[in-house]
């Protein structure tokens, strides 16, 4: 497992684009295979059906053409990515709108938000300043946040389609499981509780005494996806709890309170 982390965490930007093009690969196959009857199946997204979803996991990656056919931002905010989760602008919160217009042909329109986003990665440069509504970020930065948005919502096409298992791609799940444990130590910074998050993840968060060696006094430990649906909402605390989904021991291993991170 590796160390809890002391300094901001870098991301390899070719790994990053690499994760969001294999994720999106996963999705566009898996819907390419969904039946009428599992595309109007409702999800956890309040009134969006599975199309509709397929459809917003375009218009994420869309987004990336729409913030480059902008300016680069002047003067603007910088947002960092782990503060994007408590943006309104992060759209994983689980709490949809009116849902997205879905194109007739969901399969033909993933294939093109995919073609288009390659020519957009080929053509500019990570450092590229994008205006994303809760702030300025560069290029590289913006892809992460759109990694997260690609895992959380692949596991909600997973829950509302029975028997539908869109794979994950390490990496993805790597960069939306790290994201999210840092935002937890952004939201509470302190060193009283250790999160692990194996294989990908472990932080130190929550004001109180600081553990510096031996076995920390309070531990919250989970997997992957368990952490992500915790901190974008899709379970709670106590029903991860009592379903034995996550371990917390100690007086200051409670950390319901701090969840979901999402506004």
């Amino acid at each position: 497992m590796p160390p809890a982390r002391k300094r901001a965490r870098s991301h390899d930007p070719a790994k990053t684009r690499a994760a969001v093009l294999g994720q999106l690969a996963h999705v566009r196959e898996a819907v390419r295979g969904l039946t009428p009857g599992q595309l109007v199946l409702p999800t956890r997204l309040g009134p969006w059906t599975v199309r509709d979803l397929g459809a917003h996991v375009g218009t994420a990656l869309t987004a990336v053409r729409r913030a480059l056919e902008l300016p680069a931002p002047a003067g603007q905010h910088l947002i960092t990515p782990v503060g994007w989760p408590f943006s309104a602008g992060s759209r994983v919160d689980g709490h949809a709108g009116e849902p997205p217009v879905a194109p007739p042909d969901l399969d033909a329109y993933l294939a093109d938000v995919d073609r288009s986003l390659r020519a957009l990665l080929d053509a500019h440069p990570g450092g590229r300043l994008l205006d994303t509504g809760a702030g300025a970020m560069p290029l590289d930065d913006y892809l992460l946040t759109r990694t997260v948005e690609l895992v959380v919502h692949t596991d909600d096409l997973n829950a509302a389609v029975p028997g539908l298992q869109v794979p994950y791609e390490r990496q993805a799940l790597a960069i939306a499981t790290r994201l999210l444990a840092d935002a937890l130590a952004v939201k509470a910074p302190g060193g009283s509780t250790e999160v692990r998050v194996p294989p990908y993840a472990v932080v130190q968060c929550v004001e109180g005494p600081r553990h510096t060696r031996g076995t920390p006094p309070n531990v919250v430990e989970t997997d992957p996806l368990t952490w992500i649906r915790l901190a974008t909402g899709r379970v709670t605390w106590a029903d991860a709890l009592a379903e034995a989904k996550v371990s917390a021991s100690g007086e200051r291993a409670d950390i319901g309170g701090l969840l979901p991170l999402t506004p």
